[in-house]
């Protein structure tokens, strides 16, 4: 059975007013060489799109709504096994996420040492155990409902490989 992330268990006003106390580490993160783990917040940040503002990291241009979460770096790790560092930062809010309250960039340092956006979109990120091109793991990306799309990476591109609840097939809502 995939891991999972234990954000699935927190409910929707826990989720916007305390997303960090929500997320845990996957399974599919690897032991970083020393080097890789050097990597500062403010380069993940800036390598995920997001800008200092008003003393927190922004990126989707909410006004200050209340329901509104800053940048957080949720997750760090060698998530395709490749020995670089990547990372995923999550952003909160319903002004830019709607009802799934939530976004995620993933980002990934390449071996010329630049960094690449892997994938970003509305959503709750889950990191699963099968994998896609690369090494890279495959992507539930959760929301409101009951039935939600598994991402695989292609060797371009995150792409729907199928559509998943609770680790078991289900059918496109």
């Amino acid at each position: 059975m995939p891991q999972r992330h234990a954000i699935r268990s927190c409910t929707v006003p826990v989720l916007l007013l305390a997303l960090p106390a929500c997320w845990e580490e996957s399974s599919a993160t690897q032991a970083l060489p020393d080097t890789a783990t050097s990597v500062s917040d403010d380069e993940i940040f800036a390598a995920a799109g997001f800008t200092r503002s008003g003393g927190h990291w922004a990126k989707c241009g909410d006004p200050g709504t209340i329901s509104y979460q800053a940048g957080e770096i949720a997750d760090r790790g060698d998530f395709n096994g490749d020995g670089l560092p990547d990372a995923v930062v999550v952003e909160g809010g319903t002004y830019c996420f709607g009802m799934t309250g939530m976004g995620y960039t993933l980002v990934s340092r390449q071996p010329g040492g630049q960094w690449r956006i892997m994938d970003e979109r509305p959503g709750i990120l889950e990191f699963l155990d099968t994998r896609g091109t690369d090494g890279w793991p495959d992507i539930e990306v959760g929301g409101p409902g009951f039935c939600f799309p598994v991402i695989g990476w292609n060797g371009s591109s995150y792409e729907t490989v199928r559509w998943e609840y609770e680790g078991k097939a289900c059918q496109r809502p």
